[in-house]
């Protein structure tokens, strides 16, 4: 399997071929079906990065502390304060 960028890549150079627009209609489904097929992959890894960003945000600095399930707890405690 290729990397992410590889396959972000190749999705990018369908996208600008079928921009182009002088590929027969049959060649152009079969470029539309693979660019759908990456575009749908590198989803589906971008979910997964940001899931593992988030358990790193949210884990405690010391390992008696708790979580903070806030992505930016010192803005939420700024905002309380000022409002």
């Amino acid at each position: 399997m290729k990397n992410f960028e590889d396959r972000l890549q190749q999705l990018e150079e369908i996208a600008d071929k079928m921009r182009e627009g002088n590929i027969p209609l049959d060649e152009a489904v079969s470029m539309f079906e693979k660019g759908i097929s990456l575009a749908r992959g590198l989803e589906k890894d971008l979910g997964k990065i940001e899931k593992k960003i988030e358990i790193l945000v949210k884990e405690p600095e010391n390992p008696g502390d708790e979580p903070s399930l806030e992505l930016f707890p010192e803005l939420s405690d700024q905002d309380e304060t000022e409002g």
